[in-house]
């Protein structure tokens, strides 16, 4: 890699983060999110994209620092990632959610039993029942008891036949699938997520190395006009100009290497690297091509692969189910109910009781509340099937746009590499002609600023690079299984 090189412009790293962001967070949504998703053209301002940002940059820390400095691959951030990222946790937990909502459907289909086990005393006074001492019975007391008793007892209850019940079912369990290819969808993400900030660290690790060449030249610069001046051979001026442009180098120095040490935090935050952890990059991921898949076949396999859009077309099935739930609420329940019990006034000394009871429960007037429940569950399959058909035209989206970004970022990767060949040409004659005394420091000045702008350009062609292949299989569907494929890395 070229070691001298301008250091980055602060507003270099704004401008390209708001994009890559936008771009991971609006092909990655699970379905539900899709709306918010919309907004992240202004992330810096819409809550809902703030909100997701959090989640997808934000992690659990998982312990204690030590006090190594820890070799971080491009495998072992991801696999930190997946284990700690908020995004990937919350994921976890919503999956957990589904299947419990699954478990509570399934048990409206399943009979109920309890076991019951008492011992009663009691007594008993006539007059409570209304038996006045008038009326009484010749010889009955005015109070029964006191007397005991015991009772074992199991109950029953069951529904043989629901319609409702089983479509809610078939909802949960659609909806639980869906939840499922939310989580691997979360994961396609937190890789996209945790690979730019891998990239974003390397291309600043790359500014700074490359500034600390090019403070050494503007040194060695500045030095050189000095020992002209005391030679008589160059204006005071020149001297001035040298060391002016050595400041402004010292600068940009510092500069880069405060933007390397935030890209770092960056990423050990996304990852949930303990708190104060020292670690370096052990991947530098240099330049390499791929031969992707045509653009046909692409889109064809991301439908098939991206987990979110499949997770639409589920969340769609299991509103229709809902929906069909709903309009089940009018049909007859089938239910029974039993018991069957042990009662006297020892076990030793008892008899067994049981009551055994079927029906048929037919809703005749509800007052509106099963259209309304229809009305509500046909909203929600309209909404569910807007969303899949926007994220239809979303994964088209991302993957037209990931290969001509990929075009364009070989392109200038293969410019700037052309560039800088010209820009060390030219300073090298400029530093001739000076230290001849055929020209001013301007010349070199500006030689080597032109030098320092083609680094630049490279280090941020190649960081664009390697972010459009990752991009890529994102919008494959498969960034979280084969971004070794696309990017490299151990």
């Amino acid at each position: 890699m070229i070691r001298v090189a301008q250091s980055v412009p602060s507003w270099f790293h704004w401008n390209a983060a708001v994009p890559a962001l936008a771009l991971i967070l609006s092909c990655s949504l699970p379905a539900a999110a899709q709306y918010a998703a919309g907004a992240l053209g202004a992330a810096t301002t819409g809550n809902s994209a703030a909100g997701q940002t959090s989640q997808l940059t934000g992690s659990v820390p998982s312990g204690p620092a030590t006090n190594e400095v820890l070799r971080l691959t491009l495998r072992d951030a991801i696999t930190q990632a997946v284990k700690y990222n908020l995004g990937s946790i919350e994921s976890t937990e919503n999956t957990q959610l589904a299947r419990g909502e699954r478990l509570l459907a399934l048990s409206q289909l399943l009979p109920q039993i309890s076991a019951e086990l008492s011992e009663t005393a009691q007594e008993l006074a006539l007059a409570t029942l209304g038996i006045k001492k008038e009326k009484e019975l010749a010889g009955l007391p005015a109070v029964i008891g006191p007397f005991a008793y015991s009772s074992v007892q199991a109950n029953i209850s069951a529904t043989l036949f629901s319609y409702e019940s089983i479509q809610h079912f078939r909802s949960a369990q659609t909806a639980e699938q869906a939840s499922k290819l939310s989580y691997q969808d979360t994961l396609d993400v937190v890789t996209l997520v945790v690979g730019n900030a891998y990239l974003q660290v390397i291309a600043d690790g790359s500014h700074v190395e490359a500034q600390e060449a090019q403070v050494q030249i503007a040194k060695a610069l500045y030095d050189q006009a000095v020992d002209q001046l005391r030679a008589g051979t160059v204006p005071k001026i020149d001297v001035t100009r040298t060391e002016v442009q050595l400041h402004t180098e010292e600068y940009n120095l510092s500069v880069a290497r405060n933007n390397f040490a935030i890209a770092k935090l960056t990423l050990g935050r996304a990852i949930g690297l303990p708190l104060g952890q020292q670690f370096e990059l052990a991947d530098q991921l240099p330049y390499s091509d791929i031969n992707p898949p045509t653009l046909e076949d692409a889109l064809s396999d991301a439908y098939k692969t991206r987990s979110d859009f499949r997770a639409a077309l589920d969340s769609q099935k299991a509103a229709a189910q809902a929906l069909a739930a709903a309009k089940g609420e009018r049909y007859p329940v089938v239910a029974m109910t039993g018991y069957y019990g042990d009662v006297g006034e020892t076990f030793g000394h008892s008899n067994g009781n049981f009551e055994f009871q079927g029906g048929v429960s037919v809703p005749v007037f509800t007052g509106g509340r099963i259209k309304g429940n229809m009305t509500q569950a046909e909203a929600t399959l309209q909404q569910r099937k807007a969303e899949s058909e926007n994220l239809r035209g979303q994964v088209d989206y991302d993957v037209r746009s990931a290969y001509l970004n990929l075009s364009a970022a070989k392109e200038q990767v293969d410019v700037a590499t052309r560039n800088i060949a010209l820009a060390n040409e030219n300073l090298g004659r400029s530093k001739d002609r000076f230290i001849s005394g055929v020209t001013d420091s301007v010349e070199v000045v500006q030689a080597e600023q032109s030098l320092a702008s083609a680094n630049d350009q490279y280090i941020t062609s190649l960081y664009s690079h390697n972010f459009a292949k990752l991009s890529l299989a994102r919008a494959l569907g498969v960034a979280r299984t084969n971004y070794q494929q696309y990017l490299g890395g151990k």
